[in-house]
């Protein structure tokens, strides 16, 4: 007997992600793979497939499936990679980093976000992912193949690329309400590198990033 909820997670699979370009069948199969509504907080888990910000403690949101699939598919993770997560939320996309990466290292601000996040990812067997409690703009030191911010930085923070290593790629959204943009930032050669627009969204600010410098007359 087919079980409705995998019903429900191929259509979010069919309808929001490939139907948003996500064509890598690599993504497609982990969104098939990883159980979203276990990420998804009980009172709304009847919204677990659905094309919503699905809302968390503190104000915050998980990504929609068609954002995270695109997040996903745009880092193009090969199974070696070391991944920086910044900002955990629930886990779901850092489940999902884990199983296409090799190690993900995930920060987030909250802690009672961060520790639902842990007990996610153990109830989901995953091992290969660290959730540390703290301000992601102060992240330093180690470098990675690949980093996933999953909240906004109204303006373009050039600390975060520092932390890619050769090749390594960095995904993040720019901008404020009501457009934002996602680029794309791959590291060509040593402190040097290239940036692609993907396409418009609007997600969650990271708490404490950087603001456009005001003029005072």
């Amino acid at each position: 007997m087919i079980n409705p909820m995998d019903l429900e997670r191929e259509q979010m699979v069919q309808q929001q992600v490939r139907a948003w370009d996500v064509l890598d069948e690599q993504v497609l199969d982990t969104f098939r793979k990883v159980p979203r509504e276990l990420f998804v907080p009980a009172e709304h888990r009847f919204l677990a497939f659905a094309d919503v910000d699905v809302p968390l403690p503190n104000g915050q949101h998980m990504l929609r499936p068609n954002v995270a699939g695109r997040l996903l598919q745009a880092l193009a993770l090969t199974g070696s990679d070391r991944v920086l997560e910044i900002g955990t939320g629930s886990g779901f996309l850092t489940a999902c980093l884990a199983l296409c990466g090799a190690s993900v290292r995930s920060i987030e601000i909250f802690p009672d976000l961060a520790e639902l996040a842990r007990a996610n990812l153990a109830a989901c067997g995953v091992r290969n992912a660290e959730v540390v409690t703290g301000d992601a703009t102060r992240v330093q030191g180690e470098r990675y193949d690949a980093i996933a911010i999953t909240a906004s930085l109204p303006v373009f923070d050039e600390r975060f690329q520092r932390l890619l290593a050769a090749s390594g790629r960095l995904f993040v959204v720019v901008g404020d309400p009501p457009v934002m943009e996602a680029l794309l930032v791959r590291c060509v050669a040593e402190g040097a590198w290239a940036k692609e627009g993907l396409f418009e969204t609007v997600i969650d600010p990271l708490i404490n990033a950087q603001r456009p410098r005001t003029f005072i007359f």
